[in-house]
């Protein structure tokens, strides 16, 4: 079961997408990825991008916590209607979902309205490569407010993403099999 962990719609269920293309962020993992980022101030009044949505958990959860805009992009058919019932389920205010791949979101003028994202979520397939990781970390950086903070969420196997150039150091948290890094810009 995946649940909304704290907030406006803490506790609430979510329905998670059929089959095995998503891969939900444990309630464990989003309970201390959300406490660290409340309390950096990161989340509160925020406009948020979860790329790579699957039920859209990680933007919810954001929603959930305050944010005041959340953009939930998702490639996968499945996925896409299902974080878009979940979103229609918490009847949260500022929640939209965009049935797009991350890449050809972020080409898109909808990635670049308002003065940029200040939090945005990056929990890709493992199938997605490191080179494509890269290339959307590099797009998303003229995109970006001042002081923004981006997540990645991979496999603990994986290697540290490789961040644009100039991006301070990352930040990486351990939650078993997974591995999650944090930058603040």
């Amino acid at each position: 079961m995946t649940r909304i962990v704290a907030g406006a719609a803490g506790g609430r269920r979510l329905r998670v997408p059929p089959g095995d293309t998503t891969r939900p962020t444990s309630d464990r993992v989003r309970e201390a990825l959300f406490s660290a980022l409340e309390a950096a101030g990161a989340v509160d009044g925020a406009r948020v991008l979860d790329l790579y949505a699957g039920s859209g958990a990680l933007g919810l959860e954001a929603a959930s916590r305050g944010a005041r805009e959340v953009v939930l992009v998702e490639a996968a058919r499945a996925a896409a209607q299902t974080a878009r019932a979940n979103a229609g389920a918490l009847d949260m205010p500022g929640v939209r979902v965009e049935h797009e791949r991350a890449e050809r979101f972020l080409a898109s003028p909808r990635a670049a309205g308002g003065d940029g994202w200040d939090l945005v979520l990056v929990d890709p397939p493992y199938a997605v490569d490191e080179e494509a990781l890269a290339r959307v970390l590099s797009a998303l950086e003229p995109l970006l407010a001042e002081g923004a903070t981006v997540v990645v969420e991979r496999s603990a196997r994986s290697p540290e993403p490789r961040w644009p150039a100039g991006w301070p150091g990352a930040r990486q948290r351990r939650y078993g099999e997974t591995s999650v890094w944090t930058v603040r810009r």
